[in-house]
Formats: structure tokens, sequence, C-alpha cells
């Protein structure tokens, strides 16, 4: 356990905060998704590229994975041995990304410079549209995957701030149901 991780949730609920500090301590390389599917000049890359680009990263021992993208979440749940899933409500995240606007961040490769209408939508949809999805295939996959699920920030920072010393096995249930909405 804890040499290939997944961390995963709505955009804006801190994924690559708690992604670096995973590194930090456990000293796994990290890989943002963002950073592989877009270019600095704002386009992306196509489907193969990203598909290449995750398969390489997958093939290797030890990482951590810090992104949605669901179209290939599948494919990262078979190859990983733990996922935190940061399930946050649509407004602690439309905050989150709203306070990142106008900075330079290592998980993606230009500053935003607005928070556009697409993307908030995208937050506000995010329980409704994707979440019912990742936890299927969270109970799909848990016989052999440690599923950790934090509905608060709280929660996260506690976890993280109880294993300060080094990161051992942890007793979070597994998911069993979405939570209501």
């Amino acid at each position: 356990m804890w040499q290939r991780i997944l961390v995963i949730g709505c955009p804006g609920a801190g994924k690559s905060t708690f992604s670096r500090r995973l590194r930090d301590r456990l000293g796994l390389p990290l890989f943002y998704l963002d950073r592989l599917w877009h270019r600095e000049n704002r386009t992306t890359v196509s489907r193969e590229v990203f598909d290449r680009g995750l398969t390489e990263i997958l093939q290797g021992e030890r990482w951590i994975i810090d992104g949605n993208y669901l179209r290939t979440l599948e494919m990262r749940l078979k190859r990983c041995d733990t996922v935190f899933l940061l399930d946050y409500p649509p407004a602690l995240c439309l905050e989150g990304a709203k306070a990142r606007i106008g900075k330079k961040r290592e998980d993606l490769p230009w500053v935003e410079e607005t928070f556009d209408e697409e993307f908030r939508q995208w937050i506000v949809d995010f329980p409704r549209m994707q979440l019912p999805r990742i936890y299927e295939l969270l109970r799909t996959y848990r016989k052999d995957k440690q599923a950790i699920v934090f509905q608060s920030r709280e929660e996260a920072e506690r976890f993280l701030a109880e294993r300060r010393e080094g990161m051992g096995q942890c007793k979070h249930p597994q998911p069993e149901e979405t939570p209501a909405e």
C-alpha cells in the first residue's frame, strides 16, 4: 500500500494541495493530469497523446496521480493501491476554484485569469454528473484497493496531521454507497 495513489474529487476541492502534502510525506513522484492534458498555450493534446502519457506513468511502481478525467479513471483504478476521494460540497469547491484565480500553480501550465461560467457549472454539476460513476467504480474495485473518502477539508487535514511521522495503514471504511446530495 501507499505506492500508487490516486487523488480525485471535484475541481476546487484541493486535490493538488492534498497531493503535494502526500508527496512531501511519502517521497512519491506526483503527476498532475491537468499538466498532461493542457499545453502552455491553453490548447489540449489529443486523447491518444494523453493516454500514451498516462500509460507511461501507470507503468511506474510508485506515484501519486492528481485529477479526475473520468474517461480514464477505471484504467487508473486497476493499477493503484490507494484512492483518496475529496467529496466536498459544491459551494466549498466553488470557493476553492475562485480563490486560485490569478495565482501561479504547479498543477496547471498557465495562470487562470477568470472564473468562467462553463467551469463554474461543471463544479455545480459534479455531484450529479460525476460522483455517481466515481462511487460505482470505487465499489467495483474496493476489494483490493484502499479507498478513503473525505467529506470536509477538516477530515483531510486531520488525516494528514495524524500521519506527520509517516503514512501507515489507516482504518477508514471502504465506500459502500454514494452519500446523499
